[in-house]
């Protein structure tokens, strides 16, 4: 079987999917262009300004699409060979990932544009409000430190780390006079796009050409170096305004990504070669995690992802125009995504049995792959895996701008803390964990040290589907408190409750496995994990009460 097979059978499922799913899942709800959204009843030319569909897909696409999505498809796909990742991937993402994206999507527009944990709060209660609101700030914080050491490991890398560092600070400096060639100069954006994007080329050149490295201080390794660099960052990113670095940078990241995904969309079926990594390696990986219920989260994003429904209730409610627009933009996105897994997943499968690149970290697989798809067509090698690099990096800045934000937004809404100095505060105090985290000695159930960022993949793959099926159990809530057909939105979210407490329940006896043999009970993950369990439990329990009370 070849790349390219799989490839044109995924887009054909997934074609079929919106076509007869998506359609369903509509009717479930009785979308309705007769009623107004928010964006058209609430208009006020800042936060709630209608949008037209084509449009917002692509904004909520590249709010939604980072690292996550790539990453996690790799791990699984080497851990478990790339067949159940695949079936995964695409029958999580139809049934379940595009499902829980486009009901967060509805249920916002139909409560005025709210959050998801103001959703939780007015049909689950104030308590159930705060431990909704405190589990993602948890899950936030294991994004950060996930993503905040795999920067730092790419960064440090020996050979090209150094280029690809050099030219992610060039491009966020870049982002930054495009902030402020737009607001302060009244630039209009295409002549921005057209002065900016061209430049992105000469960055990547640039930074192969000069590579920052980090010397060894005071026998700090390199690698947690570049660690608080990247913390500093998230820590200006958070305050910094919105029209300075987030927007454009956001901006240039998306032209990354659409990019990068037509670039493996048209290599995958025009060039994609032949399958040599192993369909199935078996029911345990090398790193001693059972296939289920690991698999579930670790693939992550790529099936389904909790923070979706942050975005979905967070900014893009705010600019439907029309009910039905969220068929596209939430069960359409979704599949989107699916297919940014698919392509990542792709990388591993050309792999050979034993080849070396299998031991190179995700993002490293990922570039060389997308490198060999585009190199068909006469695109250098070398500036291809550039290119991919950077644009990784810029998917993992735009996940730590939004988290780092979301922490902060949490906390100050948590403790009233306004102004100047309550933004700081909730900033230092969400990046406070992750500084600890990247800096401890982490091993894996075999014993083997492993980066931070490995590790907490786990944690926060089971955080991120763990808050799908949470937002999952509120809106069911809703759903049935309002009349309507309730069991689409509830199935998925018992079979992601299940998995999910069950990956942590394999986490936390892993945990107690080493407090026997005299491990620390200051265990990151397993107290990370047990704190994750509770949350969950209570949350669970809360939702059923409700339920019962209704029935």
């Amino acid at each position: 079987m070849g790349l390219t097979l799989v490839a044109v059978s995924v887009l054909i499922l997934f074609g079929l999917a919106y076509l007869v799913y998506g359609r369903f899942v509509c009717r479930e709800v009785a979308l309705s262009d007769s009623a107004a959204t928010p964006a058209c009843t609430l208009a006020d030319g800042v936060d709630f300004v209608p949008a037209k569909a084509p449009f917002l897909l692509g904004q909520h696409f590249s709010a939604i699409a980072a690292a996550g999505p790539i990453v996690g498809p790799i791990l699984a796909g080497l851990a478990f060979g790339w067949l159940p990742t695949l079936l995964w991937i695409v029958l999580g993402a139809i049934f379940i990932g595009a499902v829980h994206d486009f009901s967060s999507l509805v249920g916002s527009v139909r409560h005025r544009a709210r959050s998801v944990a103001q959703i939780v709060e007015e049909h689950l209660g104030r308590r159930a409000y705060a431990l909704f609101l405190a589990f993602i700030w948890l899950s936030l914080v294991y994004v950060i430190v996930a993503f905040t050491d795999l920067t730092a490991n790419s960064f440090a890398e020996p050979v090209s780390g150094g280029g690809v560092a050099t030219a992610s600070i060039l491009y966020l400096g870049l982002a930054i006079l495009m902030g402020i060639a737009l607001t302060r100069f009244k630039l209009p954006l295409k002549w921005a796009t057209l002065i900016f994007l061209p430049l992105l080329g000469l960055v990547i050149w640039f930074g192969q050409a000069i590579p920052a490295r980090l010397p060894e201080v005071a026998g700090i390794r390199p690698v947690l170096l570049w660690d608080a660099v990247v913390l500093v960052y998230c820590f200006a990113a958070s305050i910094l305004p919105v029209w300075l670095l987030l927007q454009p940078r956001g901006y240039l990241g998306g032209l990354f990504l659409y990019i990068s995904l037509a670039a493996g969309v048209v290599g995958l079926i025009a060039g994609g070669g032949k399958i040599q990594y192993p369909a199935f390696i078996g029911f345990t990986s090398a790193a001693g995690f059972p296939l289920f219920p690991m698999l579930f989260v670790t693939v992550a994003c790529g099936a389904c992802s909790g923070f979706h429904g942050l975005v979905s209730s967070g900014t893009t409610s705010k600019q439907v125009a029309r009910e039905t627009d969220c068929r596209l933009i939430g069960y359409g996105g979704m599949l989107l995504e699916g297919l940014v897994a698919v392509i990542a997943l792709a990388t591993v499968m050309m792999l050979s049995p034993g080849d070396p690149a299998a031991k190179l970290s995700p993002d490293r697989i990922y570039a060389q792959g997308l490198a060999s798809f585009v190199q068909r067509f006469g695109v250098s090698a070398q500036f291809a895996t550039a290119f991919v690099l950077l644009a990784f990096a810029t998917f993992i800045f735009d996940t730590l701008d939004v988290a780092t934000r979301l922490g902060r937004y949490i906390l100050q809404e948590l403790f009233g803390w306004q102004g100047r100095r309550g933004r700081m505060l909730a900033t230092l105090l969400t990046l406070a964990l992750p500084a600890w985290f990247v800096t401890v000695t982490l091993t894996d159930p075999s014993g083997r040290v492993v980066p931070a960022w490995r590790l907490f993949w786990t944690v926060f793959g089971t955080s991120n589907q763990l808050l799908a099926a949470l937002t999952l159990l509120g809106l069911s809530v809703w759903l049935k408190r309002s009349g309507k057909p309730w069991a689409f939105a509830a199935l998925p979210c018992l079979f992601m409750m299940g998995m999910t407490l069950w990956a942590l329940g394999v986490l936390i006896l892993g945990w107690a496995a080493k407090l026997k043999l005299g491990a620390s009970l200051l265990d990151p993950v397993g107290l990370a994990c047990l704190s994750l369990m509770i949350l969950a439990v209570t949350l669970l329990a809360e939702g059923f009460r409700v339920l019962k009370g209704d029935t």
